[in-house]
Protein backbone atom coordinates (compact mmCIF):
# COMPACT_ATOMS: atom_id res chain seq x y z
CA UNK A 1 0.00 0.00 0.00
CA UNK A 2 3.03 2.23 0.74
CA UNK A 3 4.47 1.79 -2.47
CA UNK A 4 1.07 1.91 -4.39
CA UNK A 5 0.62 5.25 -2.63
CA UNK A 6 4.19 6.60 -3.40
CA UNK A 7 3.90 5.73 -7.29
CA UNK A 8 0.29 7.44 -7.55
CA UNK A 9 2.34 10.54 -5.60
CA UNK A 10 5.10 10.22 -8.45
CA UNK A 11 2.16 9.64 -10.81
CA UNK A 12 0.82 13.31 -10.19
CA UNK A 13 3.76 14.79 -10.03
CA UNK A 14 5.13 13.56 -13.31
CA UNK A 15 1.86 14.59 -14.74
CA UNK A 16 2.00 18.60 -13.56
CA UNK A 17 6.32 19.05 -14.19
CA UNK A 18 5.25 17.68 -17.63
CA UNK A 19 2.36 19.69 -18.44
CA UNK A 20 4.47 23.01 -17.11
CA UNK A 21 7.22 21.83 -19.28
CA UNK A 22 5.98 21.49 -22.17
CA UNK A 23 3.79 24.70 -21.52
CA UNK A 24 7.30 26.22 -21.23
CA UNK A 25 8.75 25.11 -24.12
CA UNK A 26 6.33 26.82 -26.45
CA UNK A 27 7.62 30.25 -25.15
CA UNK A 28 11.29 28.81 -25.68
CA UNK A 29 13.59 26.35 -27.29
CA UNK A 30 13.40 23.54 -25.67
CA UNK A 31 17.25 23.48 -24.41
CA UNK A 32 16.25 26.80 -22.80
CA UNK A 33 13.65 25.40 -20.71
CA UNK A 34 15.82 22.40 -19.88
CA UNK A 35 18.48 24.36 -18.69
CA UNK A 36 16.81 26.11 -16.04
CA UNK A 37 14.28 22.79 -15.28
CA UNK A 38 17.61 20.60 -14.72
CA UNK A 39 19.32 22.83 -11.66
CA UNK A 40 15.94 23.32 -10.02
CA UNK A 41 15.90 19.99 -10.11
CA UNK A 42 19.32 18.99 -8.42
CA UNK A 43 18.94 21.62 -6.12
CA UNK A 44 15.94 19.70 -4.46
CA UNK A 45 18.21 17.06 -4.42
CA UNK A 46 21.29 18.45 -2.44
CA UNK A 47 18.52 20.39 -0.48
CA UNK A 48 17.16 16.42 0.42
CA UNK A 49 20.64 14.90 1.07
CA UNK A 50 20.84 15.63 4.61
CA UNK A 51 17.35 14.36 5.45
CA UNK A 52 17.23 11.32 3.90
CA UNK A 53 21.53 10.56 3.23
CA UNK A 54 22.88 9.74 0.05
CA UNK A 55 25.48 6.78 0.12
CA UNK A 56 27.88 7.50 -3.07
CA UNK A 57 28.61 3.88 -3.68
CA UNK A 58 29.87 2.57 -7.46
CA UNK A 59 26.87 1.32 -7.71
CA UNK A 60 24.88 4.18 -7.26
CA UNK A 61 27.20 6.64 -8.92
CA UNK A 62 26.93 4.17 -11.79
CA UNK A 63 23.52 3.42 -12.09
CA UNK A 64 22.55 7.26 -11.32
CA UNK A 65 25.08 8.38 -13.98
CA UNK A 66 23.17 6.27 -16.65
CA UNK A 67 19.59 7.50 -15.49
CA UNK A 68 21.21 10.90 -15.68
CA UNK A 69 21.86 10.63 -19.30
CA UNK A 70 18.45 9.27 -20.17
CA UNK A 71 17.20 11.88 -18.16
CA UNK A 72 18.41 14.31 -20.26
CA UNK A 73 17.45 13.19 -23.23
CA UNK A 74 13.59 12.28 -21.58
CA UNK A 75 13.89 16.06 -20.41
CA UNK A 76 14.50 17.30 -24.31
CA UNK A 77 12.30 15.00 -26.05
CA UNK A 78 9.25 14.74 -24.18
CA UNK A 79 9.02 18.64 -23.30
CA UNK A 80 9.79 19.37 -27.38
CA UNK A 81 7.30 16.68 -27.69
CA UNK A 82 4.97 18.21 -25.52
CA UNK A 83 5.61 21.94 -27.21
CA UNK A 84 4.31 20.80 -30.73
CA UNK A 85 1.15 18.88 -29.10
CA UNK A 86 -1.63 18.07 -28.84
CA UNK A 87 -0.48 17.22 -25.48
CA UNK A 88 -3.60 15.08 -24.67
CA UNK A 89 -3.00 12.39 -27.46
CA UNK A 90 1.33 12.79 -27.03
CA UNK A 91 1.77 12.50 -23.51
CA UNK A 92 -0.30 9.55 -23.26
CA UNK A 93 1.62 7.86 -25.98
CA UNK A 94 4.64 8.94 -24.36
CA UNK A 95 3.90 6.92 -21.00
CA UNK A 96 2.51 4.02 -22.91
CA UNK A 97 5.92 3.37 -24.24
CA UNK A 98 7.77 4.38 -20.89
CA UNK A 99 5.51 1.79 -19.07
CA UNK A 100 6.47 -1.50 -21.19
CA UNK A 101 10.00 -1.90 -20.32
CA UNK A 102 10.18 -1.83 -16.69
CA UNK A 103 7.26 -4.07 -17.07
CA UNK A 104 9.48 -6.59 -18.66
CA UNK A 105 12.74 -6.15 -16.43
CA UNK A 106 10.57 -6.62 -13.69
CA UNK A 107 9.04 -9.56 -14.64
CA UNK A 108 12.34 -11.08 -16.25
CA UNK A 109 13.62 -10.05 -12.66
CA UNK A 110 11.67 -12.74 -10.96
CA UNK A 111 9.02 -10.63 -9.41
CA UNK A 112 5.15 -12.27 -9.38
CA UNK A 113 1.53 -10.99 -8.70
CA UNK A 114 -1.63 -12.33 -6.61
CA UNK A 115 -4.59 -12.78 -8.34
CA UNK A 116 -5.87 -8.93 -7.98
CA UNK A 117 -2.66 -8.22 -9.16
CA UNK A 118 -2.78 -10.03 -11.76
CA UNK A 119 -6.08 -9.00 -13.19
CA UNK A 120 -5.23 -5.16 -11.89
CA UNK A 121 -1.53 -5.04 -14.12
CA UNK A 122 -2.99 -5.58 -17.27
CA UNK A 123 -5.85 -3.04 -16.49
CA UNK A 124 -3.94 -0.52 -15.51
CA UNK A 125 -2.17 -1.01 -18.53
CA UNK A 126 -5.18 -0.62 -20.55
CA UNK A 127 -6.00 2.26 -18.84
CA UNK A 128 -2.72 3.87 -20.32
CA UNK A 129 -4.03 2.72 -23.82
CA UNK A 130 -7.41 4.29 -22.90
CA UNK A 131 -6.30 7.40 -21.89
CA UNK A 132 -3.95 7.55 -25.61
CA UNK A 133 -7.23 6.94 -27.66
CA UNK A 134 -7.73 9.04 -30.68
CA UNK A 135 -9.37 12.34 -30.53
CA UNK A 136 -12.23 13.68 -31.09
CA UNK A 137 -13.97 15.14 -33.82
CA UNK A 138 -12.18 18.81 -34.22
CA UNK A 139 -9.04 18.16 -32.48
CA UNK A 140 -5.48 18.46 -33.61
CA UNK A 141 -3.97 15.50 -34.77
CA UNK A 142 -0.34 14.58 -34.01
CA UNK A 143 2.63 14.44 -37.00
CA UNK A 144 4.65 12.03 -37.73
CA UNK A 145 7.38 13.80 -36.16
CA UNK A 146 5.08 14.48 -33.43
CA UNK A 147 4.59 10.47 -32.66
CA UNK A 148 8.32 9.33 -33.06
CA UNK A 149 9.45 12.03 -30.38
CA UNK A 150 7.06 10.38 -28.28
CA UNK A 151 7.95 7.34 -28.51
CA UNK A 152 11.54 8.63 -28.04
CA UNK A 153 10.60 10.23 -25.10
CA UNK A 154 8.64 6.84 -24.02
CA UNK A 155 12.17 4.77 -24.52
CA UNK A 156 14.10 7.05 -22.50
CA UNK A 157 12.04 7.68 -19.25
CA UNK A 158 11.53 4.03 -18.88
CA UNK A 159 15.44 3.77 -19.18
CA UNK A 160 15.56 5.88 -16.85
CA UNK A 161 13.29 4.08 -14.27
CA UNK A 162 15.01 1.13 -14.90
CA UNK A 163 18.32 2.41 -13.91
CA UNK A 164 17.20 4.27 -10.77
CA UNK A 165 15.14 1.12 -9.65
CA UNK A 166 18.54 -0.95 -10.62
CA UNK A 167 21.01 1.36 -7.67
CA UNK A 168 21.30 -0.06 -4.36
CA UNK A 169 18.41 0.34 -2.10
CA UNK A 170 20.92 1.68 0.81
CA UNK A 171 21.98 4.62 -1.16
CA UNK A 172 19.46 7.10 -0.50
CA UNK A 173 19.15 10.09 -3.06
CA UNK A 174 23.03 9.25 -4.04
CA UNK A 175 21.65 8.00 -7.71
CA UNK A 176 19.07 11.05 -8.00
CA UNK A 177 22.10 13.76 -7.31
CA UNK A 178 24.34 11.63 -9.51
CA UNK A 179 21.76 11.86 -12.35
CA UNK A 180 20.59 15.09 -12.02
CA UNK A 181 24.09 16.23 -11.98
CA UNK A 182 24.98 14.52 -15.43
CA UNK A 183 21.90 15.55 -17.12
CA UNK A 184 22.85 19.28 -16.39
CA UNK A 185 25.99 18.35 -17.85
CA UNK A 186 24.59 16.90 -20.62
CA UNK A 187 22.09 20.05 -21.18
CA UNK A 188 24.72 22.67 -20.72
CA UNK A 189 27.02 20.82 -23.75
CA UNK A 190 24.32 20.81 -25.78
CA UNK A 191 23.16 23.78 -25.51
CA UNK A 192 26.49 25.42 -25.73
CA UNK A 193 27.21 23.04 -29.07
CA UNK A 194 23.69 24.61 -30.41
CA UNK A 195 23.53 28.30 -28.96
CA UNK A 196 23.21 29.49 -32.31
CA UNK A 197 20.41 27.72 -33.19
CA UNK A 198 18.60 28.29 -29.38
CA UNK A 199 17.02 31.99 -30.80
CA UNK A 200 16.56 35.03 -28.70
CA UNK A 201 13.77 34.09 -26.80
CA UNK A 202 13.79 33.85 -23.27
CA UNK A 203 12.34 30.80 -21.19
CA UNK A 204 9.52 30.89 -18.47
CA UNK A 205 11.72 30.64 -15.71
CA UNK A 206 9.20 30.36 -13.12
CA UNK A 207 7.46 27.44 -14.73
CA UNK A 208 10.64 25.99 -15.58
CA UNK A 209 11.79 25.90 -12.44
CA UNK A 210 8.80 24.75 -11.50
CA UNK A 211 8.68 21.57 -13.34
CA UNK A 212 12.05 21.00 -12.69
CA UNK A 213 11.47 21.05 -8.73
CA UNK A 214 8.15 18.96 -9.58
CA UNK A 215 10.73 16.39 -11.70
CA UNK A 216 12.49 15.58 -8.77
CA UNK A 217 10.27 14.94 -6.44
CA UNK A 218 8.50 12.48 -8.93
CA UNK A 219 12.02 10.83 -9.04
CA UNK A 220 12.23 10.96 -5.06
CA UNK A 221 8.74 9.17 -4.85
CA UNK A 222 9.31 6.77 -7.87
CA UNK A 223 12.88 5.78 -6.15
CA UNK A 224 10.81 5.44 -2.59
CA UNK A 225 7.86 3.54 -4.25
CA UNK A 226 10.13 0.84 -6.26
CA UNK A 227 12.42 0.01 -3.12
CA UNK A 228 9.41 -1.07 -1.43
CA UNK A 229 6.96 -2.48 -4.26
CA UNK A 230 7.55 -4.52 -7.08
CA UNK A 231 9.09 -2.64 -10.34
CA UNK A 232 5.94 -3.85 -12.38
CA UNK A 233 2.93 -2.27 -10.42
CA UNK A 234 5.05 0.53 -9.25
CA UNK A 235 6.08 1.54 -13.27
CA UNK A 236 2.51 1.03 -14.36
CA UNK A 237 0.94 3.42 -11.68
CA UNK A 238 3.57 5.92 -12.37
CA UNK A 239 2.94 5.41 -16.13
CA UNK A 240 -0.62 7.06 -15.68
CA UNK A 241 0.59 10.19 -14.69
CA UNK A 242 -0.77 11.77 -18.26
CA UNK A 243 -4.07 11.97 -16.19
CA UNK A 244 -2.72 14.79 -14.88
CA UNK A 245 -0.96 16.67 -17.94
CA UNK A 246 -4.14 16.00 -19.73
CA UNK A 247 -6.60 17.48 -17.10
CA UNK A 248 -4.59 20.37 -16.74
CA UNK A 249 -4.68 20.48 -20.55
CA UNK A 250 -8.34 20.37 -20.54
CA UNK A 251 -8.92 23.13 -17.98
CA UNK A 252 -5.79 25.78 -18.75
CA UNK A 253 -5.47 24.84 -22.66
CA UNK A 254 -9.07 23.67 -23.18
CA UNK A 255 -7.90 20.82 -25.18
CA UNK A 256 -10.83 18.45 -26.10
CA UNK A 257 -10.91 15.38 -24.07
CA UNK A 258 -11.88 12.08 -26.05
CA UNK A 259 -14.66 9.60 -24.29
CA UNK A 260 -11.93 6.42 -24.59
CA UNK A 261 -9.54 8.72 -22.17
CA UNK A 262 -12.47 9.58 -19.64
CA UNK A 263 -13.02 6.04 -20.03
CA UNK A 264 -9.47 5.33 -19.10
CA UNK A 265 -9.73 7.57 -15.90
CA UNK A 266 -12.15 5.23 -14.54
CA UNK A 267 -10.42 1.79 -16.00
CA UNK A 268 -7.79 3.51 -13.57
CA UNK A 269 -8.93 4.09 -10.68
CA UNK A 270 -10.25 0.05 -11.21
CA UNK A 271 -6.56 -0.58 -11.72
CA UNK A 272 -5.53 0.78 -8.41
CA UNK A 273 -7.67 -0.37 -6.40
CA UNK A 274 -6.97 -4.15 -7.21
CA UNK A 275 -3.46 -3.46 -7.24
CA UNK A 276 -4.10 -2.03 -3.51
CA UNK A 277 -5.42 -5.57 -2.71
CA UNK A 278 -2.23 -7.33 -4.81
Amino acid sequence: MIALLLALGSSVAYGCADFLGGLGSRKAHVLRTVLIAAPASLAVELLLWPVLGASFSPGAIGWGAASGVASAAAFVLLYRTLAIGPMNVLSPVTALVSAALPVAVGLLQGEHLGAAGLVGLPLALLAVVLVSAGPGTGSARPSRTALLLAFGAGAAIALQLVFLHQAPDDSGVAPLIVGRAVSSAVTLAAAVLLRHRLGPERPAYAMSAAAGVLDSVANLLFLLAVRSGDLTVVAVITALYPAGTVLLARAVLHERMHRGQLAGLGVAALAVSLLALA
